[in-house]
């Protein structure tokens, strides 16, 4: 319960954590059952945080998705998050309002935004006038 009170995590966060303090295995997956249960632990709610959370540092979803992966959550929506809006945000910045115009600076604005975890259409966009 320690572990939830500050902020969720995920079930294999849960389990990686107790079994890292030496917490047999049957009691762990049995522990985690029981917040399951009560609806004290949540895979859901713990996704739905950490997209929120990394949205708001200027994150995208291929970076997002597979930091979520890491973290053993397979299913997760990023209805309501607009990237492209983010990208595009994101770009102005870090590098200012006007869109670059020769190959050099566009290519790493574009690769800056790439590491940042946007996708190819959502980088694109960000450099529409």
């Amino acid at each position: 319960m320690r572990l939830l009170v500050r902020r969720e995590h995920s079930t294999l966060e849960l389990r990686q954590k107790l079994a890292a303090k030496g917490f047999d295995i049957e009691l762990i997956d049995f522990s985690i059952c029981k917040l399951i249960e009560h609806n004290q632990q949540s895979d859901k709610r713990f996704a739905e945080d950490f997209i929120r959370m990394r949205f708001n540092q200027g994150k995208g979803p291929v970076k997002i998705s597979l930091e979520l992966k890491q973290k053993g959550i397979q299913s997760f929506s990023f209805s309501g998050f607009d990237f492209f809006s983010l990208a595009n945000k994101v770009r102005q910045k870090k590098f200012g309002t006007i869109i670059p115009n020769n190959y050099n600076d566009e290519a790493k604005q574009k690769r800056f935004l790439q590491s940042r975890g946007f996708n190819f259409d959502q980088i694109d966009s960000a450099f529409t006038k």
